[in-house]
């Protein structure tokens, strides 16, 4: 029996120009994590109230998510993917006015809005991409198209450990390698402040027009399909929302996927801090930072192609089993190996998104699919409740005699042995239905 193509000859164009906005939002997502250790000091913000940047980020998706899927029921994808490109860079461009009136809650607003697009993008781009081709091989469509997504977040990782981070004067230590930023007069801080919050805004800005050309391509490339879903007229959100809730697999899908964000986000926002106890300075830690994406990459990329020969389901399983362990080596290990650690969670996160987002979809019904996707785009939910939670947790110093900052990532754990459940449980139940 013949395996059906996995990128049909039709939809290769297609499928080339939509994957391209996986990487588009990976570098809004990775090129805004360091920023929480960077407005932490240039705006002298607490860790808590530093990662209300991840709160403002993740706060967008699940404000637009359900608006962007009712919007893709009615018109098409094209339509919907073309406002989200406009939001994403009246976003981007926010930042010029944010940086002149130097207020960190309009850095968050701007953010906000942002991100209005990246919930229009990610609400349509995943389920387009399930859509093109066979569903008996949908979930390994989407992980290689997620597999760009950390080709974007590289690129973001890297402006700001090349860009950002290096030339922000705020971050300037003595010699026993402590920030001096504190100790400036008030005259000092305003001119370092003005400067660090010009070198923060140009990249938004060069990203915003970024994001104009690729509006312009997709509106000039891609044709209008007829609308997402073949949605009948009579199928009320009301009917899809009961038909959501009574799949298991999809409901518990929705909660893994908002504990798997939180922990993506928590690891990768939070490794400067990690590093930062050790003397490790924040040009130097988002290095690490880099690697983690790097194995992440790798891990997407293998990952897709053992789906060939593996179960998903226990695939998911097995990587939530390794990455938690991993977790446990940064909470238990103080030093530099506690940060390897760390660093080795990223390979064993690559499959996870994209995995648990094909599993939750599996037994939708295609008329379902545009508002079950959204749901699972609102799950990112979970990157703006956790990161403040494990701020107050690294702001306290030291807890029962350990280094705050390792016990913070007893979250992570929890998520990613939740993880490990969902994947099991699918399994399980998948096994079921074959005997």
């Amino acid at each position: 029996m013949n395996r059906p193509k996995l990128i049909p000859r039709k939809y290769l164009v297609t499928f080339i120009i939509i994957t391209s906005l996986f990487a588009l939002w990976g570098f809004a997502n990775d090129i805004t994590n360091p920023m929480v250790a960077a407005f932490q000091t240039v705006m002298e913000l607490s860790a808590a109230k530093a990662s209300m940047v991840q709160f403002a980020f993740y706060g967008g998706y699940a404000t637009m998510a359900i608006p962007a899927a009712l919007f893709i029921r009615r018109y098409s994808y094209k339509v919907a993917i073309l406002i989200g490109l406009a939001l994403y860079s009246i976003g981007a461009f926010l930042f010029i006015p944010a940086a002149e009136v130097q207020s960190f809650t309009f850095f968050c607003l701007s953010l906000y809005i942002l991100t209005f697009g990246l919930a229009f993008l990610e609400t349509t781009a995943n389920p387009y991409i399930l859509s093109l081709g066979d569903k008996s091989n949908a979930t390994q469509r989407l992980n290689l198209a997620q597999a760009f997504n950390p080709v974007g977040s590289l690129s973001g990782m890297a402006v700001a450990s090349f860009i950002v981070l290096p030339n922000l004067w705020s971050d300037r230590r003595d010699e026993a390698g402590q920030i001096i930023f504190g100790t400036l007069s008030e005259a000092e801080k305003a001119n370092i402040r003005l400067h660090d919050l010009a070198v923060i805004r140009d990249p938004y800005v060069a990203l915003g027009l970024v994001v104009l050309v690729m509006f312009i391509i997709i509106a000039l490339c891609i044709k209008t399909e007829k609308k997402n879903d073949d949605t009948p007229a009579s199928s009320s959100a009301r009917k899809t929302l009961s038909r959501l809730w009574h799949n298991q697999a999809y409901r518990y899908g929705v909660i893994s996927q908002v504990f798997y964000v939180a922990a993506q986000i928590m690891v990768w926002t939070f490794i400067i801090q990690y590093a930062d106890r050790l003397g490790i300075n924040k040009a130097t830690a988002q290095i690490y930072n880099i690697v983690a994406m790097s194995l992440n990459l790798v891990g997407r990329f293998v990952g897709t192609f053992i789906m060939r020969y593996a179960n998903v389901h226990r695939l998911l399983s097995i990587f939530g089993v390794c990455a938690s362990l991993f977790t446990i080596g940064a909470i238990a290990i103080d030093g530099i190996w506690g940060l390897y650690s760390l660093v080795l969670i990223s390979l064993f996160m690559s499959i996870m998104f994209p995995s648990i987002y094909g599993i939750a979809l599996e037994k939708v019904s295609t008329e379902d699919t545009s508002l079950g996707a959204a749901f699972l785009v609102m799950a990112i939910v979970g990157g703006a409740l956790m990161p403040p939670l494990q701020g107050k947790i690294i702001d306290q110093g030291i807890i029962m005699g350990h280094p705050a900052v390792n016990v913070s990532f007893v979250l992570p754990l929890i998520s990613f042995i939740i993880i490990a459940i969902y994947g099991y449980l699918t399994l399980k139940k998948r096994l079921s239905y074959q005997k």
